[in-house]
């Protein structure tokens, strides 16, 4: 876990909610497994994403073991403002993985959106759409016990077949003092079907704190289209993110500048091999030929990727 009481300062001194009172919409890179930790936030901030989030971390692994907390969780000065989401089911224990990372962050996420069956065995993610009680006592014990005002606390939502009881659940969160809610337009049991935005819409009117539409997102106009048709307060983007991290600039495919800026930036935070190569799988997925992807997809060293992406494409 990097950070030193400088950092800290600094971090306490920012409020994400500060983005969500510009009038602006938000542009918020989603919490994803393995692909948004610090390497990859850096290098989507530096094409106009306003927000990060980590990956899932289960909070009690994290509060139980440092190895957890060093192997899970890196930041540093440039990362902020920045969301560490938590997969918990025990308000204390997400209270005390919260106050170990209020020095480090702008504020935490608790996944109620997460469909993996692993995770919903385990009482985490989406199962606690269906738990607006210990939703609503999480959000509080949170808001009770980290003495920072401007550390936001926001949930991850999926959506109900009966959008009455999102509804329920989302009024439950606002009256613990939720900060915002994220809501993913499908429920438990859709995985690819059209995403729901005329529910996140009547989300967003029948609340009085930001709503952020995730789903589906894959460019700028979508992003732009989903504001327009959910009245939203800001977007969550993933897949689109990882095939495209200047989407937000606007840029429809990833441009080379944007490749070179993560090969520098993956080398310098010495991001593992598997990492780096499947996030530039990824990004190259839209501007090369089979053939070359054939090629370049079965590469296992970073020296074998340099030299690919020097001799064909001079970065």
């Amino acid at each position: 876990m990097v950070g030193d009481t400088t950092e800290a300062k600094e971090c306490q001194l920012k409020d994400p909610m500060d983005l969500f009172r510009s009038g602006q919409v938000v542009k918020i890179c989603a919490p994803m497994v393995r692909y948004s930790k610090l390497a990859f936030r850096t290098l989507v901030r530096r094409y106009s994403c306003d927000l990060c989030y980590t990956p899932m971390i289960v909070a009690a692994d994290f509060v139980r073991s440092a190895k957890a907390r060093d192997s899970e969780f890196t930041t540093n000065k440039g990362d902020h403002p920045l969301i560490v989401q938590f997969a918990a089911k025990e308000a204390q224990v997400l209270c005390d993985a919260a106050r170990i990372i209020c020095p480090f962050a702008n504020g935490i996420d608790l996944n109620c959106g997460c469909p993996q069956r692993w995770a919903m065995a385990e009482g985490y993610g989406a199962c606690l759409i269906n738990k607006p009680e210990l939703v609503k006592d999480m959000v509080r014990h949170v808001r009770n016990q980290i003495d920072n005002p401007k550390f936001s606390v926001s949930v991850k939502i999926r959506i109900h077949e009966d959008l009455k009881r999102t509804l329920d659940l989302c009024q439950k969160a606002e009256a613990a003092g939720v900060s915002w809610i994220t809501v993913h337009g499908r429920s438990i049991e859709e995985r690819h079907q059209p995403v729901h935005y005329d529910a996140i819409k009547t989300i967003k009117q029948s609340m009085s704190i930001p709503i952020v539409a995730n789903g589906d997102i894959k460019t700028l106009k979508d992003a732009e289209n989903v504001h327009r048709l959910t009245e939203a307060d800001g977007v969550m983007v993933a897949r689109g993110l990882l095939a495209n991290p200047a989407l937000f600039a606007g840029y429809e495919e990833t441009p080379f500048k944007c490749i070179q800026d993560w090969v520098d930036i993956a080398l310098e935070h010495g991001t593992p091999f598997t990492c780096f190569h499947h996030h530039l799988m990824y990004m190259m997925e839209r501007i090369t030929s089979k053939q070359e992807k054939k090629v370049f997809n079965v590469l296992s060293s970073t020296s074998a990727v340099l030299d690919y992406l020097n001799t064909h494409y001079g970065v």
